[in-house]
């Protein structure tokens, strides 16, 4: 049943895990949050490499294991068993600030925010911090929006968004290997304002093994394709307006 707590909403944090060795720290990240009613759904798409490196958590997360499905997939079925009022999306090699959780949420209910990202650094296989704050520093919601037609400005691992945006925008796209969360950053903005919160809360790891890495130019394909195709959408349903 999903918490109905004014107090203390249930957070949910989906990790969608394959053939990653840094899952324990980023899991461990979670744990170790300020904000203490958090439900931990680890998504196991299909992995044959390190699946041992979860076994000591299976008492304080809820595990779901599934074929190789890609991201979305196991996004989606995160999403399907998350009873939280908010929800926030882990990468496997990523981690949280111990106040990420209370942080962010605190500002989401303050400024009655439906969907918010924040700022994020980049760290090594050790850990180190490479770069600080590299997102961008947005003033206001319609910055945000208009940053959408050329790229995509939001860390997937930076968002955290309320339960009514899922039932509002449904599910990411399956069919999207790559861009399946530009394609969900652009859906919501249609329908809720991408509210961006001025504080560095995700470490956002870069390493050799790293799908977007070893998959890039596939994945810049994608991209291409997913906004040629809603800069179209979005030029036809202006074309129809100055015509009515």
């Amino acid at each position: 049943m999903r918490s109905l707590s004014n107090e203390l909403p249930l957070v949910s944090v989906i990790i969608p895990f394959y053939n990653c060795k840094y899952v324990p720290q980023a899991i461990e990240t979670v744990l170790r949050q300020t904000y203490k009613n958090i439900e931990i759904i680890l998504v196991n798409d299909g992995s044959y490499i390190y699946n041992d490196l979860v076994k000591p958590f299976l008492s304080r997360i809820i595990y779901i294991e599934q074929k190789n499905k890609g991201v979305a997939s196991a996004l989606n079925e995160g999403i399907k068993r998350a009873k939280g009022e908010y929800l926030a999306w882990l990468s496997s090699d990523d981690l949280f600030s111990e106040k990420k959780i209370e942080l962010q949420l605190n500002f989401m209910r303050e400024n009655k925010s439906f969907f918010s990202f924040t700022n994020f650094n980049i760290i090594d296989n050790h850990n180190q911090i490479k770069k600080y704050n590299v997102g961008i520093h947005f003033k206001n919601e319609l910055e945000v929006t208009k940053s959408l037609k050329d790229f995509n400005p939001i860390n997937g691992c930076t968002v955290m968004m309320s339960r009514q945006v899922i039932e509002k925008i449904g599910c990411f796209d399956e069919n999207l290997k790559y861009a399946q969360d530009y394609d969900y950053w652009i859906r919501t903005s249609l329908h809720f304002p991408l509210q961006y919160f001025h504080c560095t809360l995700t470490n956002y790891r870069v390493h050799d093994s790293m799908g977007s890495i070893r998959h890039n130019k596939d994945q810049m394909k994608e991209f291409y394709e997913l906004r040629d195709s809603y800069r179209k959408r979005i030029y036809s349903e202006k074309k129809g307006e100055n015509h009515v």
